[in-house]
């Protein structure tokens, strides 16, 4: 394929792309709203569906199978090509939760369900690359390359923009969707991913072989002598282990104020980000709450930090304690944390309890303002659905969903640095603008 028509198609991908989030709340009734004239002869005997709407305003099931029954009557006598009654089944159950209009919700199929417990696990098998979206225009950029893995091997570099996977186009289609289904995969099996790379958007063909790959979501080091730096890429179960065993790496290494770089985390597990608070912050202010949630009825879970132990309080009156932290560890120096507006969800769990308890200075840009919970319900047959139940708040109460938060000193990244794969910490403006903003906290104390 030349160069030039690879990248008309790439283009026209992304303006695509672009019209499908623009148009989402008219999308979200497609599904069910949507006309389709399909002419007499297969409408000549239509039948007379019973029901009409539930006495509680809720799905009119009767109808609604009755209706389904029909639409698989005219299927069986006329659809031309063979029917895969299970992709069928999930389609229902996928346009069930598509019509919420709530974009966290969903259905996992079989293959689904596991890749997603594979995937907060912190291990996968894949090709060993960290993949973030443009929630704009649909742009998948690779953001880091994990050492030892295939995609390392093959060539993959941080900035390579995800073209097409075994030669299909998905440019615009859902991130997860295109990680669980397309990239990751069978260990020993093989995958193409197209990329495009540099300015020019030279299409690159890498191929690899998937294998078990365990994601190393902290990373640390000392930026001088007694300034520590951890960059949390997202939150996944292993990241709460990996965050402590950083900090006291640090620790031992002499350090004396630490700057925790959530830029571009998009969140995940909330009991990481929970972890790390509880191991860094004080339990003698606000009860040593670190985060609550309330459902519609306003019923909720509290965490708190209490006796050196992660204690979680229902008002269901279930209660729970775990995750005991070693000698009640507390991080008593200067902190100042990182964000911009791809921070989201547990990351902002995080930056929220850090701003309430006082504990450190925020630097950064607005972040994304997702404050609510998904909960996971496994449905029993290897199925499960992610459903949108509660709220939730920072210790002070304040709800962010739809708000972000604000930094205490907003700090732009210089322009030239935005167009950047990979920034040294050395140039890069926001991470010195978290220095000075730490010996401000220095000289203040």
């Amino acid at each position: 394929m030349e160069n030039g028509e690879g990248k008309n198609r790439f283009w026209k991908g992304v303006l695509v792309g672009a019209l499908v989030m623009a148009f989402a709340g008219l999308i979200l009734v497609g599904l069910s709203a949507g006309i389709f004239l399909i002419g007499r002869t297969v409408m000549g005997d239509q039948t007379q569906m019973a029901g009409g709407d539930s006495e509680d305003g809720g799905l009119d099931m009767d109808r609604i199978s009755a209706k389904m029954r029909y639409i698989q009557d005219i299927i069986d006598r006329y659809f031309l090509f063979e029917e895969d009654p299970e992709a069928v089944e999930d389609g229902i159950y996928t346009g069930l939760m598509y019509g919420l209009g709530d974009p966290y919700s969903v259905y996992y199929n079989e293959e689904n369900y596991a890749s997603l417990l594979e995937d907060t696990s912190g291990e996968y098998c894949g090709i060993g690359a960290m993949v973030q979206q443009d929630l704009t225009t649909g742009i998948m950029t690779v953001v880091k390359v994990f050492e030892g893995s295939p995609a390392l091997e093959a060539g993959m570099l941080p900035g390579d923009v995800i073209y097409e996977v075994d030669g299909e186009n998905v440019t615009g289609r859902e991130l997860d969707l295109v990680v669980n289904e397309n990239i990751r995969g069978e260990e020993g099996t093989q995958v193409t991913v197209t990329v495009l790379r540099g300015e020019t958007a030279e299409e690159v063909e890498l191929i690899m072989e998937r294998r078990q790959v365990e994601v190393t979501t902290v990373e640390s080091q000392m930026l001088d002598e007694k300034t520590g730096y951890i960059y949390v890429m997202q939150f996944e179960m292993v990241t709460g282990g990996q965050f402590k065993e950083a900090v006291d790496r640090l620790e031992d290494q002499g350090m004396e104020q630490l700057i925790v770089d959530l830029r571009g985390n998009p969140g995940g597990v909330l009991d990481a980000a929970v972890e790390m608070l509880a191991y860094i912050l004080p339990e003698d202010r606000m009860d040593g709450m670190l985060i609550y949630t309330a459902d519609k009825d306003g019923k909720g879970d509290r965490y708190f930090c209490r006796d050196g132990k992660i204690v979680m309080e229902s008002d269901s009156g279930y209660v729970t304690a775990g995750y005991p932290m070693e000698d009640g560890h507390q991080l008593d120096l200067p902190l100042a944390v990182l964000v911009n507006g791809s921070s989201a969800s547990a990351a902002e769990v995080f930056t929220g309890a850090v701003m309430d308890y006082d504990a450190g200075i925020v630097v950064g840009t607005q972040t994304f303002g997702k404050g609510i919970v998904q909960s996971l319900v496994p449905l029993g047959d290897g199925t499960a659905v992610k459903l949108t139940t509660a709220h939730y708040y920072t210790p002070s109460g304040f709800d962010l969903h739809g708000e972000g938060l604000t930094p205490d000193v907003i700090v732009d990244l210089d322009e030239e640095l935005k167009t950047q794969a990979v920034v040294d910490l050395d140039e890069d403006n926001q991470v010195q603008a978290a220095m000075e903003a730490l010996e401000t906290l220095k000289e203040a104390s």
